[in-house]
């Protein structure tokens, strides 16, 4: 790369975008269409040369550009907004994904008669809707709070995680892993473990740490620590064969999980604008206006499929979920669209082949292109032909899809609800513990694995004739620093399942025989599948001499029994880093709903009504303090009192809200909880 020219062409790009940039807002014409119209303005294609020195060198820019775009997505998702949408945005996501990648594959194979890995690069092209458009569009439109609208952003979310992984599984494919189920399978397995090992590693030790640096108040610091781990993560998942996009969007997570999450998106923002402009001028760069004239005809046809498709997927994944007929079709309008996701996959599937003989690039920008510039079209036309479906919908069907939704809310409410709705959480609480626990151990397996294969000839001789007992050492003593929580927690789960039979048996002689049988099977069976996983996970590094396993393996179990107290804490206050982490963004936002009760307010008790508003909703959401000025001190469900409850506790009909507050404050919550008139 000559660094003059890449000079010379970066000073171009950022002044032509500048004055796109200008020129679009002035119109309110969306700028992504006018940096890709700009790149094609600038590509040798259209004049038979180039304004720019050195286009290669461009996309190395663009590289940047994808890691910052993925980067801020991750850092605008938030856990407490989609835990309380998932119901609806996570099967229509699921559905529209799905189908739309297959649709893909089936055109790319069949109309266009491509090979399998363009076809289904084609596929997770044309399968997600851009977020970021939708949330442009719909702030220039002053639509914000419109019911729907959470639903759609939510459902293009969620479609923007889905394809992060599948943009990993198709780089496994681009890359000679071939097609097959066990490649497949594989790629798949590793992608879960690493994402899961990010995450969770991630969660305890990165919002500590950006935490502790904004105490400073530096900012510099703290732009540089979080871009530190951002690149050091899509450097791993790089080195894994995973995509930088990958990478990125889960250090963006990580940072939505602090609590300086609003500070880091506004330091990351110009540098995310800046970099993003690069990426889609980069993306006009490689466009052949005539190519896309040749195929002309292809691009209209998969324009229509994607629109077609996508909204038909979302309109039938808004009904299934229970949403309403003027809800769903616009879900449907909104969604059928794709954007940047679109140009990601395109450009790398060039990158990954260098496959120039397929317009499979220029079909998909293409369609990009055409798709984003009606989606504000559709958006604005969504509202009436909603209203106009409704009104000529037959009133026998819409009495029915009423029905049926009010049907589905009531089954959401009562899931947690009932006698036994505090056992229930109780046992699943354990289980996600014990599972995460497993996943870690696999995780480090992964990794000791990789560590394994890795060439250490330049390291000392000892070492390289030893590495494989090393590495077995030292794997096996976070596998021993973990058994004091998976005891501690077996036994937990025992205590609780056991409680949970015993119920039915009145006679003390009888529920303290069927209490410690059924102590003894759940104990024995956690703990017998701990033990197979932990052989599994050595099999690969265990030492080939028994006395030395011997000897090793009487080693950690006398370290596991000296310091389980140390590894119980440890474990403990790592899973508490866990949580906070996980509730940061709930947290930050009911912070303004936080207060302390006037001297002698009075206690009282208000119960949800079965039809309330309130249900399915959160303190946050209904913003309680705001709307009422009572202080909720705790939640009593089936007889059990929940005091630390939480911002992403969802309210269920029969709740009784013990709360603090004078009589008007009281009367507030009356009218907020009770059942509309």
């Amino acid at each position: 790369m000559n660094p003059n020219a890449f000079l010379q062409d970066l000073a171009m790009l950022m002044a032509v975008a500048g004055f796109v940039s200008v020129l679009f807002t002035r119109f309110k014409w969306p700028k992504v269409i006018g940096y890709i119209l700009a790149g094609v303005l600038l590509s040798s294609h259209l004049w038979g040369f180039s304004f720019l020195a050195d286009e290669g060198s461009v996309q190395t820019i663009a590289q940047l550009g994808i890691i910052f775009l993925m980067f801020t997505m991750g850092l605008e998702f938030s856990t407490s907004d989609m835990r309380r949408i998932k119901d609806v945005t996570l099967p229509t996501a699921i559905l529209d994904t799905v189908v739309m990648t297959w649709l893909g594959y089936t055109f790319g194979r069949l109309v266009c008669g491509w090979d399998a890995v363009p076809s289904i690069f084609l596929g997770v092209a044309i399968c997600d809707s851009s977020t970021t458009l939708l949330a442009k569009i719909i702030a220039e439109m002053n639509w914000s709070r419109r019911p729907f609208v959470k639903y759609v952003i939510g459902t293009s979310v969620c479609e923007d995680i889905v394809c992060v992984g599948l943009i990993a599984l198709v780089t496994g494919v681009a890359q000679g892993h071939g097609m097959s189920l066990g490649a497949a399978g594989m790629s798949l397995g590793g992608l879960l473990i690493f994402s899961f090992a990010v995450i969770v590693f991630g969660l305890v030790l990165v919002p500590r740490l950006l935490s502790s640096v904004a105490s400073h108040g530096d900012n510099e610091t703290l732009l540089l620590t979080v871009l530190g781990c951002c690149f050091f993560v899509t450097y791993v998942a790089f080195k894994l064969n995973f995509s930088l996009a990958l990478g990125a969007f889960l250090v963006g997570v990580l940072g939505a999980s602090s609590d300086v999450r609003r500070r880091l998106h506004q330091m990351i923002e110009p540098l995310k604008s800046m970099f993003a402009a690069v990426f889609f001028v980069s993306i006009g760069l490689l466009v052949n206006p005539a190519v896309c004239w040749q195929n002309l005809g292809l691009i209209l046809l998969l324009s229509l499929l994607v629109m077609a498709g996508k909204g038909l997927n979302c309109f039938v994944g808004g009904l299934a979920t229970g949403q309403s007929l003027k809800t769903s079709v616009q879900m449907g309008m909104g969604l059928a669209q794709i954007g940047e996701f679109a140009y990601m996959v395109a450009l790398l599937y060039l990158t990954l082949t260098g496959d120039t003989d397929r317009p499979m690039y220029q079909v998909v920008v293409g369609v990009s292109l055409l798709t984003t510039l009606l989606n504000p079209v559709m958006l604005r036309a969504s509202d009436p032909f909603g209203d106009w479906v409704e009104r000529h919908c037959p009133a026998g069907l819409r009495a029915k899809l009423a029905s049926y939704g009010d049907f589905l809310a009531r089954c959401r409410s009562s899931l947690g609800a009932g006698a036994g709705a505090a056992e229930r959480y109780r046992v699943r609480s354990l289980v996600m513990k014990l599972v995460l626990i497993a996943v870690v151990e696999f995780a480090l397996a992964l990794a000791f694995g990789i560590l394994n294969e890795r060439d250490w000839s330049a390291f000392p001789a000892w070492f390289n004739g030893h590495k494989r007992l090393v590495l077995y050492l030292v794997q096996n003593f976070f596998l021993t620093a973990l058994l004091a929580p998976i005891f501690f927690l077996a036994q937990a789960l025992a205590r609780t399942v056991a409680a949970a039979v015993w119920g039915a048996h009145k006679g003390a002689r009888a529920r303290a025989a069927v209490s410690g049988a059924v102590r003894f099977v759940v104990l024995g069976i956690v703990l017998g599948l701990f033990f197979l996983e932990a052989l599994m996970i050595n099999v690969n590094l265990m030492p080939a001499n028994p006395w030395v396993r011997a000897g090793v393996s009487v080693g950690f179990l006398l370290l596991a029994l000296a310091g389980w107290k140390f590894f119980l804490r440890t474990g403990r206050r790592a899973y508490t880093r866990l949580q906070d982490a996980l509730n940061a963004d709930a947290s930050e936002s009911a912070a303004d709903d936080a207060g302390f009760a006037l001297p002698g307010a009075g206690l009282a008790r208000q119960t949800v009504a079965v039809n309330s508003p309130a249900v399915g909703e959160t303190v946050v959401s209904l913003n309680i303090r705001k709307k009422t000025g009572v202080n909720v001190v705790a939640v009593e469900r089936g007889g059990v009192r929940v005091a630390n409850f939480g911002p992403a506790f969802v309210f269920a009909p029969g709740d009784v809200l013990m709360v603090t507050g004078d009589a008007a404050q009281l009367k507030a919550l009356q009218d907020l909880v009770k059942e509309p008139s």
